[in-house]
Order: C-alpha cells, then sequence, then structure tokens
C-alpha cells in the first residue's frame, strides 16, 4: 500500500490542496532536450521525485514508457499534474482518451499552463471545448480525404494496392501446366507468383477467355 502524501499542498490558480497522492508527468522530444523548466514545476508543486514520470520521446502517440507507467501507477483519488497539455498528448484526440483513461480510474487531471482541472466546472467545460474541436478537426479531415478521392478518380488515378500484372510468360505456362508438362511448384517459379496470387491470376485468365 503507497503512503498518502497528507501533507502535500500544491499551490495553482484553480485549486489549493490535493490530500491523495499526487503525480507529475514531464516530456521532452528528444534526449537532448532539457526538462528543467518542467521539473521546476513539479518541485515547486512539491511533487516527489518518486512520483513524477518522464519521458524523451516524441508526443506523436501514447506508446511512451513513462505515460504508461504512470497510467498503471496511479489510483482512485490521485492526481496528475502536467505544465502543459502539449506535454501529455501532441493532438485533442489523444489528450482526450488519455484523460478518459485517468477518470475511468477515479483519477484527476490538472494542467497549469491552460488551467485545466477535472475537478472543477470550468476544467470539466474546456475538455468539453476541447471535445468539440476534436470532431471537428476530424469532420475536417474526413470531407478532405472524401474530396482528395473524388478528384482523384476524375483524373482516373487508381486508388488502394497497385494493380499486380500477370506475367509476360504466364499464358505459356498456364498453357504447359494444363497439359502436364509443369508441376504447379515449376509454374510458380517460372512466373515469380505465390500460390495465392497465381490462382487469382488463373482466374481472371479463364474469365478473360471465356469473354
Amino acid at each position: 500500500m503507497r503512503p498518502l502524501l497528507l501533507s502535500t499542498k500544491i499551490y495553482i490558480i484553480l485549486r489549493g490542496d490535493y490530500n491523495l497522492d499526487t503525480y507529475g508527468y514531464v516530456r521532452v522530444s528528444s534526449a537532448d532536450q532539457n526538462e528543467d523548466r518542467q521539473m521546476i514545476a513539479m518541485s515547486e508543486l512539491k511533487i516527489p521525485p518518486s512520483n513524477i514520470f518522464t519521458d524523451k520521446q516524441s508526443g506523436k502517440n501514447t506508446a511512451r514508457p513513462g505515460l504508461q507507467q504512470l497510467l498503471a501507477t496511479v489510483q482512485k483519488g490521485d492526481t496528475v499534474i502536467v505544465e502543459s497539455v502539449s506535454r501529455f498528448a501532441r493532438n485533442t484526440r489523444d489528450l482526450l482518451d488519455l484523460i478518459d483513461k485517468l477518470t475511468a480510474k477515479g483519477v484527476e487531471f490538472v494542467s497549469q499552463k491552460e488551467h485545466i482541472d477535472t475537478t472543477t466546472p470550468t476544467g470539466k467545460f474546456m475538455l468539453t471545448v476541447f471535445g468539440a474541436v476534436a470532431e471537428l478537426e476530424r469532420g475536417y479531415i474526413l470531407q478532405r480525404q472524401a474530396e482528395g478521392i473524388k478528384a482523384a478518380r476524375a483524373r482516373g488515378v487508381h486508388l488502394g494496392r497497385p494493380i499486380k500484372r500477370s506475367p509476360e510468360n504466364f499464358a505459356e505456362v498456364v498453357k504447359l501446366w494444363e497439359r502436364g508438362k509443369l508441376t504447379f511448384d515449376e509454374a510458380l517459379a517460372q512466373t515469380g507468383l505465390k500460390q495465392a496470387t497465381f490462382y487469382n491470376r488463373l482466374r481472371e485468365f479463364r474469365q478473360g477467355k471465356r469473354k
């Protein structure tokens, strides 16, 4: 059982005291960047070094060792504090997903720079705004994708996997194979096709002959 940090007092704009375990998360984008500014902020909030989780890598996704360890450590009643949401997540969707995971465990979230505190009505409202922005961004992305696909098709551009043409010797190899002059393995070797691809091309070849 972890000891409760009953004496911990965190002075920020939105709240006064935290009576259960408080954790900090610090991230810089690469090993040669300095995390001192964030660590000083954590120290000023009296967060014990043992409760600070760090990562030195890009925030392009949530697969970060320090972040995952933090998520596995926190328990109901704890609070996670970051200096800025950009240190916690690189995009709105990741931010909301991470806060959802914390909320599901009964853990609060505070971001100093943006004055987000999930225990306050203002903080919850800001998360609602973030959610609306995320949906708007997603809608714009889908719209641009649809418009791009439509424009590409209008230009005659093939979308999806590139079409793999049958080898030039395919018809001759099939003829020899069907006459028993080649084994199936020899037919594959001469066409350079895998078994599934060979049968697909064979089906297309026979359908073409019937037309």
